[in-house]
């Protein structure tokens, strides 16, 4: 792709790891993702391939049978793979960052016993905060878990489940009676162990089904039902209770960089299309990319696409440096979601009537795209992010 969204200082193995991803991209993935994503067909073939390249460890450290990589080279990889499809890169988002709550709250136990199986991908990971009445705001969760002898009893319903059918590993969010005055004191994650797969998975867990969506298809997207399930004690992330809301919020900022990447992916990918059919489509004797309407709309295009690149990768690089991110991690989210849902429907105007045929790759894409302005966070959320974190820095009482 020439000087666009490239990323420098990479080491020799994260370029070969790129190289490879970018192969499976184009033989495996692109040739048949428009035709699964208009059957919601879960792409299992794909995800078998995913787990022969050692996708699903590629962050889970060494001891643990993974390839220990950084956030930048998970980032990219992501970014490759949203090129590609968006829906696969969600399979691995929520699994990666079940992963990251393991091997930086957990327990030595639960890391010793879920992380290599986690990195062979045969145990699959799901996230789950959301509710039905709860949106961004975390206080208002209402899932509890009741301490009853050494177990705990979870009653409530959680929503916006990636992966909630397929995954066999949930980390959830519930509210304990810790005895805090601050609300997000008296939450903690749990780790619950099911069966792939819809209905009754585990004794008071169920899975409705699917939930039909405009896009981002061929992922299962659930809810979760929890009607007196019982988990032992030790289920608790890291063996302490009260310590969920700071675990989750370290996972939501890798998540942010994850969606981040997946808009730059779906973004370049627009850019692909679009530039594309502008050489090829003849308007009065000439190549549309040669009129200054579109020759414009391209630059704009580019440009939109290598700035979010940069910025997710400076977000990704800060926070494998082990510095706070979430300034840059907020930046980030919201610039790719933006500019991707930009980009995508700059290509979809080049492609005049056409980009309207369900035949036209650009017609998935321009149903994807709004789905990364909600994931992780709202733009709303993530502006008032960036505002108190800029308020911090540059406050002047």
């Amino acid at each position: 792709m020439g000087r666009l969204a490239a990323t420098e200082g990479l080491t020799e193995v994260q370029r070969d790891i790129l190289a490879t991803v970018r192969e499976f991209v184009d033989k495996e993935i692109l040739p048949v993702a428009t035709e699964l994503e208009h059957r919601d067909e879960y792409p299992a073939k794909i995800v078998e391939g995913m787990k022969d390249l050692g996708l699903f460890g590629l962050t889970i450290a060494e001891e643990y049978g993974g390839l220990g990589e950084s956030l930048l080279t998970y980032a990219l990889v992501v970014e490759e793979i949203a090129r590609g499809w968006m829906s696969v890169s969600g399979i691995i988002n929520t699994h990666f960052i079940v992963a990251h709550l393991l091997a930086h709250h957990g327990t030595d136990e639960q890391r010793a016993r879920l992380l290599p199986r986690m990195a062979t991908g045969e145990v699959r990971g799901a996230f789950s905060m959301s509710e039905p009445g709860m949106g961004s705001d975390v206080a208002a969760l209402r899932t509890r878990a009741r301490r009853d002898g050494d177990e705990y009893v979870l009653n409530g319903q959680k929503m916006w489940l990636t992966n909630g059918g397929s995954a066999n590993l949930v980390a959830v969010l519930c509210r304990t009676d810790d005895g805090h005055e601050a609300p997000h004191k008296n939450l903690t994650t749990f780790l619950i162990e099911k069966e792939p797969g819809f209905g009754t998975v585990a004794p008071g867990l169920t899975i409705p089904g699917k939930i039909d969506k405009m896009g981002y298809k061929g992922v299962d997207t659930t809810e979760m039902i929890l009607d007196d399930h019982r988990l032992p004690g030790e289920a608790v992330l890291g063996g302490a209770t009260g310590r969920g809301f700071y675990q989750m919020m370290d996972g939501i900022e890798v998540g942010r960089v994850n969606v981040a990447a997946r808009g730059c992916g779906v973004a370049m990918r627009a850019f692909e299309l679009g530039i594309a059919y502008a050489q090829q489509r003849r308007t009065f004797g000439k190549p549309i990319a040669e009129h200054q309407a579109i020759a414009f709309k391209l630059a704009e295009m580019g440009t939109k696409v290598e700035a979010a690149h940069q910025m997710m990768v400076m977000a990704a690089r800060r926070k494998d440096g082990g510095r706070r991110n979430d300034l840059e991690a907020g930046m980030a989210k919201y610039l790719a979601s933006e500019y991707c849902k930009e980009v995508v429907e700059d290509s979809f105007r080049i492609h005049g009537g056409y980009g309207y045929a369900k035949e036209y790759e650009i017609e998935r894409l321009y149903r994807e795209a709004p789905m990364l302005l909600i994931g992780e966070g709202t733009a709303e959320i993530q502006k008032t992010i960036i505002a108190r974190r800029l308020l911090e820095e540059f406050g002047t009482r």
